[in-house]
């Protein structure tokens, strides 16, 4: 047996079963296509999932895969052991009814023997305790000595999820030696020690469970089958965990050099060199399948991966952001396999880095929080962080519970846990009850099954078809026929209706009879391929198996394709002018407008935009044909096709090209060519989400109306200022604008006026505590800007001075605290000061030492409030 590396591991399992009759698929995304059940793929067995409920027709009755996998159920522990992993590869052969037990064990056998060369003595298995047939398979047919061979019960080798397929399993051990053991004397296969390490699960599919613990033999038995890469790989190369093998072993060096450290040689900084290593592995395979950084779902987990990340490169020295490079390490490991990466590494480098920057920022913020708890605590007595306090860290700040509990701990302080638990799990239940609503009706989980061939799509040609009803539905139940003012959904056999995907709406039009009108407002598609179009019975009666003819709205559609055009015109533009790391994050099109997401991380300024602007138009105007084509997937990708972040694509993908500045996988509507768009125009860029951008844009008629609501606009503005025409508009803006300016510098001379009054009195009446002068006033219907005025005013004088100041405008008050540079040397904190003296009132603030702001709670406090501020004041100043 010869060390052999990942990659080579990797390719050698696929081209094993490839030669066996399998077909190799590339692994699927990370992202769940079509299943509501899971937020992450988290086995090899997941996205196939399809093919064994009989959802889908696989591409052959012999399948193997090497599928990318994340788990975080354990995401604590990963780092304190050298066991748990967030990312992982599961390799598996399958078989949807077609070979069954004899050959996957023989095929199991081979590779381990054969191809990979392990000794046969070191291998041993298990069976379910019931399962003579797999039995007597391993020991007469293959030849495995009954010593190695052990029968366990049904928590070990029966698989089992609920109602649905299921059956026994068989798992392969390799034996690592004694000196790995625990040095019982009973030590054996399923023991809790590191002797035998379990590297191949084999899963027999033969019954159909109803979930209540009755099993019928299946008519055609499946093969479901998986082994973790990386634990193969540690069994190859003699290491102990996952972090020891060579490309995991690669990365985690990156990350050495840059924090000048030795893996090995401390206990802390070898959990923080894990931590690192697992989540930098995941958030680059998680961003290279089109998840985003957010605080919610999937993009919550990566955004906790990295800042998890982030934090333990801040315990072993690293004050930097580093994680992105760490990126170009975890790329070049996985090339070979995952040559996307490579295509995608400018943006993934982009996104982890603008992610560690933002936690930076906030990661302070959530320090400085922490440390006025710590300091409250311990003034109260108390030992305990609340629940309540933590979850705010961490939801609000994004500051780790684990780090909150490292910190407070030097303390001597807890944290609340069970509190804390019991608000993550609200939350979550929040976020599953919102995704519940979001997934709609029985349409959307694909709970309402038809039965007939799907529908046949003939809007990229035609505009009117002749067709067939061939279901009905009305209240998302089978009917055979609506009647006059009746919602419903009818299905077609054949139809020009587009229906929404890919961010383009769905049409709307007609469907006839010579005695009923059904009125189709718009169209979706199951993921069966049904076209469904809702609407209403405008006349008559439309009925299960007559014959219709089926119009859309032609002019609508047209609208849309231009502006779906324009959409395409405005990625090639964006990358042309902010770069490469542009892609799209989602998009709607619509006959009135394109709205299109996009990955960047600051705003656009005016000159980028007139530029992108400019581009567009550009394009536009040099009228270049627009061309579609159905391509072979990989002859799409050599020229240089641009596909969807975890968009999933069939062997032949339609491809849109507009000349050679944009060449796109896409499956909605266009013009034929850029000149039918007319104009474009960039209506507004905003921010989405952090590293999201959104552009809102008008083209053709929308453009015409824009610059008309403009013209609207500004002849009403001309008559409101009593103006003639609009000629002289922008002449008379400025001259009111410049008389704002010298009323805004009026007022604000009023204010210090206003200010320089009130300055004498208050002093009237200071008190001396230390040898600092203490000063409190209620200053009613005095503005929260002369308030910071006075208190500027304070903060720059000569001699020790503490001053609260307080105003109260009807349910509503602030608090304003202002220590002189004096008085902070002599121990005064206006931030803390106000802190306290704004909580006897219920109320909320803070800030800097020499100046700080707080709301009032309950108004009819303040005034105890301020009469609390010499005690307060002597708790902060000290005698010379």
């Amino acid at each position: 047996m010869k060390w052999q590396g990942v990659n080579e591991l990797r390719e050698k399992y696929l081209s094993f079963f490839e030669s066996k009759g399998h077909t190799r698929l590339p692994s699927f995304s990370l992202i769940p296509q079509g299943d509501k059940s899971l937020l992450l793929i988290n086995s090899g067995m997941a996205p196939l999932k399809k093919y064994f409920l009989g959802q889908a027709v696989p591409p052959n009755t012999r399948v193997t895969t090497c599928q990318k996998c994340i788990r975080t159920p354990d995401i604590e522990r990963v780092g304190q052991t050298a066991r748990h992993g967030t990312y992982f590869e599961m390799l598996g052969n399958f078989s949807f009814g077609d070979y069954f037990k004899i050959e996957a064990i023989t095929w199991a056998w081979e590779f381990f023997t054969k191809v990979l060369e392990m000794p046969a003595d070191k291998l041993y298995v298990s069976v379910f305790e019931n399962d003579d047939e797999a039995y007597d398979m391993w020991t007469k047919q293959i030849g495995v000595a009954e010593d190695h061979m052990v029968r366990l019960g049904r928590e070990d080798n029966f698989w089992e999820h609920g109602s649905g397929p299921c059956g026994p399993c068989s798992e392969i051990y390799f034996d690592r030696g004694p000196e790995k053991g625990c040095g019982k004397p009973d030590c054996h296969v399923g023991c809790d020690c590191d002797r035998y390490v379990e590297v191949w699960n084999l899963v027999f599919s033969q019954f159909d469970s109803d979930g209540n613990g009755h099993y019928t033999e299946m008519e055609h038995k499946n093969i479901d089958t998986g082994m973790g890469l990386e634990r193969l790989a540690c069994v190859m190369q003699g290491v102990d965990n996952l972090f020891e093998v060579d490309t995991v072993q690669n990365i985690m060096k990156h990350v050495c050099r840059i924090a000048g450290v030795t893996y090995n040689e401390d206990d802390k900084t070898d959990v923080a060199l894990r931590v690192i290593t697992d989540h930098i592995r995941s958030t680059t395979f998680m961003i290279g399948d089109g998840v985003m950084p957010s605080n919610a779902g999937r993009g919550y987990v990566l955004r906790r991966l990295l800042r998890r990340a982030a934090r333990y490169g801040r315990l072993i020295g690293i004050k930097k952001p580093f994680l992105y490079e760490v990126v170009e390490t975890v790329i070049h490991e996985n090339a070979s396999a995952y040559p996307e990466l490579e295509e995608k590494k400018a943006y993934i480098r982009k996104i982890v880095e603008e992610e560690e920057k933002t936690f930076a920022k906030t990661v302070d913020k959530g320090f400085d929080l922490l440390s006025g708890i710590l300091t409250q605590l311990k003034e109260a007595g108390k030992t305990v962080i609340s629940g309540e306090d933590a979850f705010k860290l961490s939801d609000t700040y994004g500051f780790p519970i684990d780090l909150t509990e490292e910190i407070a701990a030097e303390q001597d302080v807890s944290v609340d846990r069970d509190r804390f638990a019991a608000l993550v799990e609200e939350q979550r239940t929040r976020a599953r009850q919102d995704y519940q609503n979001k997934a709609g009706s029985s349409w959307a989980d694909n709970s309402v099954k038809i039965d007939a061939p799907k529908t046949v799509f003939t809007g990229y040609t035609s505009e009117a078809e002749e067709a067939k009803v061939i279901a009905v539905f009305r209240d998302g139940e089978a009917v055979d026929a609506v009647a006059e003012g009746e919602t419903a959904v009818v299905v077609l056999d054949r139809t020009p209706f587009y229906a929404e995907s890919g961010g383009q709406i769905g049409d709307s039009g007609v469907i006839a009879t010579p005695e009923s009108t059904f009125s189709v407002e718009t169209t979706s598609k199951t993921e069966d391929g049904h076209f469904l179009h809702f609407g209403m019975v405008e006349e008559g009666e439309i009925r299960v198996g007559e014959s219709v003819s089926a119009k859309i709205d032609a002019e609508k559609r047209r609208k849309t394709m231009r502006n779906h055009t324009a959409a395409h015109l405005l990625q090639a533009a964006l990358r042309t002018v902010l770069g490469d790391h542009v892609h799209q994050a989602g998009q709607l099109v619509t006959d009135t407008r394109c709205r299109f997401d996009f990955s960047h991380f600051s705003a656009l300024t005016a000159e980028e935009i007139k530029q992108v602007e400019a581009l567009v138009n550009e394009k536009i105007l040099e009228a270049i044909p627009v061309v579609t084509k159905e391509l072979p997937i990989a002859e799409a990708k050599k020229l240089g096709a641009m596909a969807l972040f975890g968009e999933k694509y069939g062997d032949i993908v339609r491809v849109v090209s507009v000349g050679d500045y944009s060449v796109e996988f896409c499956g909605g509507t266009h013009v034929d060519n850029t000149a039918k768009l007319g104009l474009f125009r960039i209506l507004s860029e905003s921010s989405v989400a952090s590293g999201v951008r959104r552009i809102e844009a008008v083209t053709g008629t929308g453009v015409l109306e824009l610059l008309a609501s403009y013209e609207e606009t500004m002849a009403s503005a001309a008559k409101a200022m009593k103006l003639s025409s609009t000629n002289d508009l922008a002449a008379h803006c400025a001259s009111l604008m410049a008389e704002c300016k010298e009323k805004d510098r009026q007022i604000e001379a009023l204010n210090q006026k206003i200010s320089d009054a009130k300055m004498a009195v208050i002093f009237d009446n200071a008190k001396e505590i230390s040898g600092v002068k203490v000063v409190s006033a209620m200053l009613n219907g005095t503005t929260p800007q002369v308030l910071r005025k006075m208190g500027d005013t304070i903060k720059d004088m000569k001699e020790p001075v503490i001053a609260v100041l307080a105003s109260v405008s009807g349910e509503k008050g602030n608090l304003v605290c202002a220590c002189s540079e004096a008085a902070r040397q002599k121990g005064a904190h206006a931030g803390k000061i106000v802190q306290r003296v704004a909580a006897i009132t219920g109320g909320k603030g803070g800030g800097k030492p020499d100046s700080a702001m707080a709301g009032v709670g309950k108004t009819y406090m303040v005034d105890e409030a301020l009469l609390a501020l010499d005690a307060i004041a002597a708790e902060f100043v000290k005698e010379d």
